[in-house]
Order: structure tokens, then sequence, then C-alpha cells
């Protein structure tokens, strides 16, 4: 039973999140996009697009209704559990959608440009919000999970090929090269914003250090606290045997480290990585969907 509780605990922790970063996410477009006739990728570009040239339907009603078709094929021929936290998404989306642009009838910036930087920022990071409670806002997810089943086309290529598309087709409605331009703004900035709230908390760094002080130095990198792993190496050049640190740690702690290591011993031989990631004890937990 305890197990149960904490299963359900976590369930509505993770949908809880997925409706903060929808909120974020509709409200950078109906504040900020949508005002100054600045669209983008996805399924919510589409129905930008339509209520452009329309200046009556709803950004919403084009968004449930081409989701409703999208998510009925994502049931059928990608099945239910890959499907349920979209459905969740898109009915959370259509309604935060058409609640923020019943209420904020102008734009919170007149310039461009400015709410073209705004609006991508806050909507990359609702999308990078609902990604890491593994939410999805549906369309264009969909249409690349449905393409890279039956073809040999990554996801994120058929997303960034469908995307595209759509900010390039707004030539139709407004006849504008900045408007594209705009978009193409937009995309690139949620692209780079949306990286950061992913892998912002999970960046890690890889160090290799090769000192004859090699046990000193690693009392004190456990004392900070952080793990290390002694290795058996060879200098090729001088046929010696030598010891090698292999240390993980987080990219806040690599500062402390190299201080300690040139405290200990300044000739030491430091070499620093990135670590896209790392899960175990002490770092990020594995999770699936």
């Amino acid at each position: 039973m305890k197990a149960m509780n904490s299963k359900i605990a976590i369930y509505l922790k993770d949908y809880l999140i997925i409706l903060i970063g929808l909120s974020l996410y509709a409200f950078g477009w109906t504040a900020f996009l949508l005002p100054n006739q600045i669209t983008t990728g996805g399924v919510t570009g589409i129905g930008a697009l339509v209520y452009y040239a329309t200046g009556a339907i709803p950004i919403a009603v084009t968004y449930a209704g081409i989701n409703s078709v999208l998510l009925a094929l994502s049931v059928k021929f990608l099945g239910l559990k890959f499907s349920i936290r979209t459905i969740f998404g898109v009915v959370s989306l259509t309604f935060l959608l058409s609640a923020f642009q019943l209420y904020i009838k102008k734009g919170f910036v007149d310039e461009p440009f400015m709410a073209t930087v705004i609006g991508a920022i806050l909507c990359g990071t609702g999308v990078g919000i609902v990604f890491t409670a593994n939410g999805s806002t549906g369309g264009t997810d969909i249409v690349a999970a449905l393409i890279n089943k039956y073809r040999n086309i990554t996801i994120g290529r058929a997303i960034l090929y469908s995307d595209v598309m759509i900010i390039l087709s707004s030539y139709l409605v407004f006849h504008s090269i900045e408007k594209i331009v705009y978009g193409l703004t937009v995309m690139a900035i949620m692209t780079y914003t949306l990286d950061l709230v992913i892998n912002g908390n999970r960046q890690s760094v890889q160090f290799f250090i090769f000192s004859q002080k090699y046990e000193e130095i690693a009392d004190r990198i456990i004392q900070l606290p952080r793990g290390v792993t002694v290795v058996d190496g060879m200098g090729w050049y001088s046929k010696q045997p030598t010891k090698v640190l292999l240390v993980l740690a987080k990219r806040s702690e690599s500062v402390a480290i190299f201080r300690l290591v040139k405290e200990i011993d300044p000739n030491a031989f430091v070499s620093q990585s990135a670590a896209i990631g790392v899960y175990g004890q002490g770092f990020d937990q594995i999770k699936t969907k």
C-alpha cells in the first residue's frame, strides 16, 4: 500500500509539473507571439496561422481539432501507453490557450523582436518543464514518432523538418520574409532554452587526474563529498606505471576540484570534459517513460 501511494504521488507530481510547463507555454504564445503575428512550428503554429488568416478561429480550436486526429492515430499505431500523457497535455493546453486568448486581448510587448525573444524563452522553458516530467504537447511530436516508426528518420529530424515547413508557410499569410525570420528565431531560441531546462541541472564533468600525490588528492576529493576511482595506467613515453584518478562531479564542483589539485600538486596533469548525463548514486536517477 505504501509503495502504491508513493507511485501515485509521483504521478500526481509529474502531472502538476506538466500543467505548470503548459501554462508557461500558453502564456508565452498568447501574451507575446500571437499579438505580434509571430509564428513558429508545431500544431500551435498551424493554429496561429489559421487565426491570422481568418481573424476569427481561436488558436485552441485548430490545435484541438488537429490533435484529436493525431491522437487517434497515435493510440492505434503507437499504443495507449505512449499516448496517455500526450492526451493529458493536449486537453490541458487546449483549455489554457482558450483561457489565455480570452483574457489577454493585447500583447505585453509591442516591439516584435523583443516579443520574439521573451515569447520564445517562455515557450521553450514551458516545453522543457513538460519534457522533464515525461509529458508531451502532442502535435508534431506524434507525427515524428509515427514517421520514425515506419521510416529511417530520427524523431528530432522529423520535428525539425515539419516545424521549418510550417514557419515557411507563414509567407502565404503575411507575404513577409521578416515574419519567417522571426519564426525561425523563435524556433532557435526555444530549442536552446529547452535544452538548458532539460540538461541544465544534469550537466556534469569528468576528470582524469594524473599525479604522484594521487592518494592525497583522492582523500581530499571524497571530503567534498565526491567519489573517486583509481585506475592503473602506464606512461608510454617513460614506460613507468602511474595512477589515474577518475572523478565524475557536478559542474558547480569543478572549481573546488581544480583548486585542491593545484594546492596539493601544482604539476599534476588534469583533463576535464563535459558529461551530458551521469546517473546513479549522487547524481540523477535513471528515468524512463
